[in-house]
């Protein structure tokens, strides 16, 4: 309870912090006192609570809010990036203009001095005369006039000009954002694509040659994907006439009774040597030991820091799996526990682990895994997210090592808050393994 507490109020912190960098931007910047700045001014309130409450209303069962809350995350999260790129910009316009004004301002004209006099009358004409002509001359005063201030005329002091440059920006960036999460939303949404990956591993027999490995993670059943969603999944596998199919985690967002009609198409799932299935975090939100049940019921295997043998004429495969990290302390379900899974084997055999998350090869490859298949990341789902999930993943998609285990990363197929995709489309990969 405390635990979900701290991380509302994280998030309504972050939000509204958020709320008034866009509304300072947005709305004060781009104004003038009136109408128009009281109406943006409400809007951005309600929209810095619109996001705490979707994230906790979906939890609650309250769906409706999941399209526009999820929605104006992904615009939200596209309005930061793109105006904190357009500060530095922003700063040097300004500071140009503001030269620029400084060098056009006139040069001060002093009152009284000998250039301000009128000029001395011409003694060559027939108005001339002998004598001395008074010269009219401007009253002086004692102290000249003060001169303009350099660059009193410059953007800084010009409410219009500064006006102008922050509409500027909020247009560029209200529109990018428009379109990025415009193009992101009909990614997400449309099917997943189904790429092939080739993997040589040193110890597979060559009797065991081109063994295929179906792989999906991240489906994420829940409030704006369902049965559709699946049955689209299952028959894309299908397709690919895989040996195995590993489906990698987060496979739901929601219990079994809210959900549990969206997933039983899973059931049609078909392969030579069976499908397998391992928890991911999501799993442990949603009720996990109601999924592993449920999972295993429609004809998945859970492999729960489990191994197994894979026999194929010539040779064997070890197929492992373990529980994903958060089921540490969840008090519901065992940690991952890699001994179990991996230890007391023949090591001549290839192995390969099924886990959530690319981080367990840290310590899988103590153990000595050849190749293990992962999603969790989405690919980064919304560029340039992909850069903040390198500090936290070896592995952010594709086919990487670490520590001299060789990890394969999908993008998944589905996504999680925001149905939007830029720069990580949604994915089915048939990793396809070859005798080196």
């Amino acid at each position: 309870m405390f635990a979900v507490l701290g991380f509302v109020a994280t998030l309504a912190l972050v939000t509204g912090l958020i709320h008034l960098y866009l509304w300072k931007r947005l709305v004060k910047d781009t104004t003038t006192a009136g109408r128009w700045r009281r109406v943006g001014t409400v809007s951005a309130i309600v929209l810095a609570l619109l996001v705490p409450a979707t994230m906790v209303g979906t939890r609650a069962g309250m769906y409706w809010l999941a399209w526009p809350g999820y929605l104006w995350l992904a615009l939200m999260f596209y309005l930061l990036v793109l105006l904190v790129a357009l500060e530095v910009p922003m700063l040097v316009t300004r500071l140009v203009l503001r030269r620029r004004s400084a060098l056009a301002a006139p040069e001060p004209v002093l009152v009284g001095s000998a250039g301000a006099r009128g000029p001395a009358p011409s003694t060559d004409g027939p108005a001339a005369t002998d004598g001395p002509t008074p010269v009219a001359e401007a009253p002086s005063t004692d102290a000249p006039a003060e001169p303009p201030a350099a660059g009193a005329i410059g953007p800084d002091h010009d409410p219009g000009r500064r006006l102008l440059l922050a509409r500027g920006a909020a247009i560029f960036a209200g529109l990018t954002a428009t379109g990025l999460v415009g193009y992101g939303v009909r990614t997400a949404m449309g099917p997943p694509q189904l790429d092939r990956v080739q993997i040589p591993l040193a110890k597979l027999p060559r009797s065991m040659d081109g063994l295929r490995i179906a792989t999906v993670s991240d489906i994420h059943i829940g409030p704006l994907r369902g049965r559709v969603h699946t049955e689209q999944i299952v028959a894309a596998i299908n397709r690919l006439d895989a040996d195995i199919v590993a489906v990698v985690g987060d496979l739901v967002d929601g219990t079994v009774a809210e959900l549990g009609d969206a997933a039983a198409p899973l059931r049609g799932l078909r392969s030579r040597h069976g499908s397998y299935f391992v928890t991911g975090n999501h799993e442990y939100y949603s009720g996990v030991e109601e999924w592993v049940a449920e999972v295993d019921r429609l004809g998945l295997r859970v492999l729960q820091n489990q191994r197994l043998e894979i026999a194929a004429p010539g040779g064997v495969l070890d197929l492992a799996g373990v529980n994903d990290v958060s089921a540490v302390g969840s008090g519901v379900s065992a940690p991952p526990d890699y001994g179990a899974a991996l230890g007391d084997r023949d090591p001549s055999r290839p192995v390969v682990l099924l886990a959530h998350q690319p981080v367990a090869a840290l310590e899988a490859a103590r153990y000595g895994v050849d190749l293990q298949l992962s999603g969790h990341t989405h690919g980064g789902q919304m560029v340039p997210f992909n850069l903040l999930v390198k500090l936290e993943q070896p592995v952010v998609s594709g086919l990487g090592e670490v520590d001299g285990t060789k990890v394969y990363v999908t993008n998944g197929a589905g996504f999680w808050g925001p149905p939007v995709r830029v720069g990580a489309e949604p994915q089915i990969t048939l990793v396809e393994l070859r005798s080196a």
